[in-house]
C-alpha cells in the first residue's frame, strides 16, 4: 500500500508540473495584446456609419454601434490586417502595427459605392 501511495504522489506531482508548463510558455503574456477601438465615418457626410463590420486578422470582429464606434479586445501585437465592410460603401482593407499593451485607435473613412 505504501508503494501505491508513493507512485500516486509522483503521478500527481508530474501532472501538476505538466499543467504549469502548459500555461507558462504556450500563451503570450497579457502585455502581448492591445485593445483596438475606433470610429467609422462616411467620407462624404462625415456621419457615423452604424452596422459596419470591422475584421482584424480574419478572426477578430466587431460591428459599429449607432455612433460608428467599435472595440475589439485582445488583439495580438504586431502587424495586423484589417478590413471594413458596410452596406452601401466600398470595402476597405489595410494593415496597422499594433503595439503590445497600448490601446490602438483605428479611425476610418468609408467611400460610398457608386450607383451605376
Amino acid at each position: 500500500m505504501k508503494r501505491f501511495a508513493g507512485a500516486f504522489s509522483v503521478a500527481i506531482a508530474l501532472l501538476l508540473c505538466g499543467l504549469q508548463g502548459c500555461n507558462s510558455d504556450q500563451l503570450p503574456p497579457a502585455a502581448g495584446y492591445a485593445d483596438v477601438t475606433g470610429l467609422i465615418v462616411d467620407g462624404t457626410t462625415n456621419a457615423p456609419v452604424a452596422g459596419a463590420v470591422v475584421t482584424i486578422d480574419t478572426v477578430l470582429t466587431a460591428t459599429t454601434d449607432a455612433s460608428g464606434k467599435f472595440t475589439i479586445n485582445k488583439v495580438p501585437s504586431g502587424i495586423a490586417d484589417y478590413a471594413v465592410q458596410a452596406k452601401g460603401y466600398q470595402p476597405l482593407a489595410s494593415t496597422a502595427n499594433v503595439e503590445p499593451g497600448k490601446p490602438f485607435q483605428l479611425n476610418l473613412t468609408l467611400a460610398q459605392q457608386s450607383s451605376h
